[in-house]
């Protein structure tokens, strides 16, 4: 229990009402048993069909259970959003409950098909989760960002202040450990962070231990470095009351001193325990005797675990005081189990009450048998006059939770780009320049940003035009000091690029609270994130949370591929195709020409603000190439469907070539080669292996369930060959990507790719070293007609 020297709570900070007070300690009462029953129920009432644990946290929720009570009943504003620490999910629900906007079958099912999630989740709950949570210290983070894009938009015009909010994190304190969480620290202090909470549910136990003892002196410096204020409620008030006492000094002591671990053990053995180790330690001590003598064991063990995050009056005193825009982090010390039997184990992270012990709970809260789920259960007289209470609640007065907000035309007059050799990367670049030239909502509404890559990827010229999102305006220096330089890059609360640092979780969360705007604020953005292709790894659990929440965004990964040739293994995605297929609420392209770009870029802005949309994800090089010449546009539909022949084959033509991305030039020129030999072979252009896999997969899962065909876009386009036809593919990363297409008609496949690091060269000496040029494509074709 050792800690820095604590913040006090301002002594002017609010008096609680009585009759409030009260309501609240009733209602916490009643949040902890509907928490803890709603796991029991799960566990050990409901089937089981399959003899699984069903799992809940038990302890984990009423470590949290008094801190989220004061908040949900006494503090938060509709405005306020909140992220609610994964394994108090139960105590999220239970709240929900009770002002009514969760169902008891929801309830019921905790955990179960169609009913409340484990873990916050704004798609698959029903009780208005703010943000999902679950991978630990990711839901702290967003909600920093979240913040910066509510300050974006009220300094846009798109927010009233009086919609604005506090964004506020629950956290566990194992989840100090997660490095995404030092990596927002350090952004949000960059940018002027404000009206944000993280609020440390500090119980010093892990999943697999007690925590050290070591760290809490850090983590105050640590936020105070990073602009935050820091507040440490680790005594409640009866404990601060005895302290005054003669001899309350040396119990303070005892306390402080005592490590966390002999603090917990103490604390599931209970009141005799306590006076047992005390009167042993300091029971010769001025004022201990009478102390220890004024409380019985009961009494002693109330006082010894009143610990500042379980005292109501101190939480809503110290929440209602806060009066600046400053960010808090309140470090709250608690008990992991706090008022259960299996309180301070070390093993009760995921440890369950027996039914005999969520008896003993049942009777010493004060619910009758077989009322266990009415809300105001064993508080009958008090029923009215909590339900009225709740009525009137400030948060329980906010509606949806979930807001709508109207779509952004994107218009007929989208930027194409002109037919000349080009990479896909340079012409996202023009596209987006472009784009920041002109005028109207689509513009306006993009709000772009980069892990220090912006030049690198191209959004330079956007940059230039919107200039960069500061709440400070800045100059470019190099422009006033007339030193030439093609960025001049302007800082002001008016621009639309938010620059960030070399964090790639920092760039996928920021992505994130951008593509939940629309939800969360009631008006839409348009976010476009840049980074290279291979550091989709170092983000990737914060992508899929990002993806996870159906926040909506544009993800522009480049360059990409061995074709980065001269820069080496370590920047040469490989994998990365892969991640675009199997990453849900992600469509993955990979255009080879300009032109393929622009439709994929227009459609993927409108494909964002569908109810049934995602984000979309486009992988990029740096190669540039020539352009088609084309003939109309019918192409478009097809392509955006994720293929489209590019030379299309003779009717039961016997072989063709399937290529995906920088790879066209060789694939179009070998198949010029072909055709002496192999008259009819078709040339096939995949734009997105991504959504061509999709749709291929639904049309065999509707076979299977429902035994109707329904004909899907590539088995379409594969039907011109013939049955026992031949496939070579190529594509500049894994070939597993394209390999599928033989299951689609029962083709033969002959996958090229890479699956090796690859290493520094020229694209001519590293595409033959992989076997990736014309040749190895000629061979494979060779190998092709061969083998049928």
């Amino acid at each position: 229990m050792k800690a820095q020297n604590v913040a006090i709570v301002d002594r002017n900070s609010p008096k609680i009402d009585r009759d409030t007070l009260s309501h609240i300690l009733d209602l916490h009462d009643r949040v902890q048993w509907l928490s803890a029953w709603t796991i029991h129920h799960a566990n050990t009432i409901r089937e089981s069909r399959d003899g699984i644990k069903v799992g809940g946290h038990q302890a984990s929720s009423a470590s949290l259970a008094a801190v989220m009570s004061a908040l949900y009943f006494g503090v938060l504003t509709p405005e306020d959003r909140v992220a609610v620490k994964p394994h108090a999910s139960p105590v999220f629900h239970a709240i929900q409950y009770l002002m009514g906007r969760q169902s008891l079958d929801q309830l019921q099912r905790f955990r179960a098909l169609g009913g409340a999630q484990s873990y916050p989740s704004r798609t698959k709950d029903q009780d208005g989760v703010d943000f999902s949570t679950g991978s630990v210290g990711l839901g702290v983070a967003v909600t920093a960002f979240a913040s910066l894009v509510q300050d974006h938009m009220l300094d846009k015009g798109l927010l009233s202040a009086d919609k604005a909010g506090r964004m506020i994190a629950l956290m566990g304190d194992a989840e100090l450990d997660e490095g995404n969480i030092y990596e927002a620290l350090i952004e949000g202090c960059k940018h002027g962070l404000r009206n944000c909470w993280w609020i440390i549910d500090y119980n010093r136990q892990s999943l697999d231990a007690i925590s050290s003892d070591r760290m809490f002196t850090r983590f105050q410096d640590i936020f105070e470095a990073t602009g935050w204020r820091v507040i440490t409620l680790k005594y409640g008030k009866k404990l601060e009351a005895a302290f005054a006492r003669p001899g309350g000094q040396t119990l303070r002591d005892w306390i402080d001193a005592c490590p966390n671990d002999l603090y917990a053990a103490l604390t599931f053995k209970g009141g005799a325990a306590w006076r047992e180790r005390l009167k042993a330690d300091i029971g010769s001590k001025r004022g201990i005797k009478a102390i220890l003598d004024d409380h019985d064991d009961d009494g002693l063990h109330a006082l010894m675990t009143n610990l500042g995050g379980h005292d109501l009056e101190l939480l809503l005193e110290t929440f209602l005081g806060i009066d600046s825009d400053q960010p808090v982090c309140f470090i709250a010390y608690t008990v992991k189990g706090h008022g259960l039997p299996l309180q301070g184990h070390k093993d009760n992270h995921a440890g369950l009450m027996n039914p005999t012990q969520m008896a003993t709970f049942r009777e010493q809260m004060g619910v009758p048998e077989g009322r266990e789920w009415e809300p105001f259960a064993g508080k009958d007289d008090k029923a009215e006059a909590l339900q009225a209470f709740i009525d009137q609640v400030a948060f329980n007065r906010s509606g949806e939770r979930h807001l709508k907000a109207p779509v952004i035309p994107v218009g007929d007059d989208f930027p194409t780009v002109e037919r000349a050799k080009m990479s896909t990367q340079v012409a996202f670049g023009k596209i987006m320049n472009d784009l920041g030239r002109g005028k109207g909502p689509l513009a306006d509404r993009i709000l772009t940003t980069s892990p220090d890559v912006t030049v690198s990827t191209n959004l330079g010229g956007w940059v230039n035009q919107r200039g960069i999102y500061s709440r400070t305006a800045r100059e470019d220096r190099f422009k006033s000091e007339k030193v030439l330089s093609p960025q001049i890059w302007s800082s002001s609360e008016r621009g639309q690029h938010m620059e960030l640092g070399i964090a790639e979780n920092n760039l996928f969360i920021a992505l994130a609270a951008m593509g939940l705007a629309g939800s969360l604020f009631g008006e839409r953005l348009l976010p476009v994130g840049t980074l290279y292709d291979p550091f989709i790894n170092r983000g990737l659990d914060a992508l899929n949370y990002a993806c996870y929440q159906d926040a909506r965004f544009m993800l522009v990964a480049t360059p990409s591929g061995i074709t980065l040739a001269p820069e080496g293994g370590a920047h040469q995605s490989i994998h990365t195709p892969l991640i675009g297929m199997s990453q849900p609420g992600l469509a993955y392209f990979e255009p080879a020409f300009t032109d393929e770009l622009a439709a994929i870029m227009r459609w993927g802005f409108e494909h964002m603000q569908k109810p049934e949309g995602e984000s979309v994800y486009l992988r990029l090089s740096t190669r540039p190439l020539e352009q088609p010449e084309r003939n109309g546009d019918g192409w478009i539909a097809d392509m955006l469907k994720g293929a489209y022949w590019l030379k299309e084959p003779a009717e039961g033509a016997e072989l063709a070539i399937v290529y995906t991305g920088a790879l066209a030039p060789e694939a179009i020129e070998a198949h010029a080669a072909l055709l002496e030999d192999v008259p009819g072979a078709g040339l096939l252009a995949v734009t997105s292996p991504d959504l061509l896999h999709r749709g291929w997969t639904a049309s065999v899962r509707a076979l299977g369930a429902e035994a109707r065909r329904e004909e899907s876009h590539v088995d379409r386009l594969l039907s011109r060959l013939a049955k026992d036809a031949a496939l070579v593919t190529v594509i500049d990363g894994a070939p597993t990507a394209l390999s599928w297409l033989g299951s689609v008609r029962g083709q033969r496949v002959l996958p090229l790719g890479f699956e090796k690091f690859g290493q520094s060269g020229d694209i001519p000496d590293l595409y033959a070293t992989y076997r990736l040029g014309v040749d190895a494509i000629l061979d494979a074709a060779a190998s092709a007609i061969v083998l049928r």
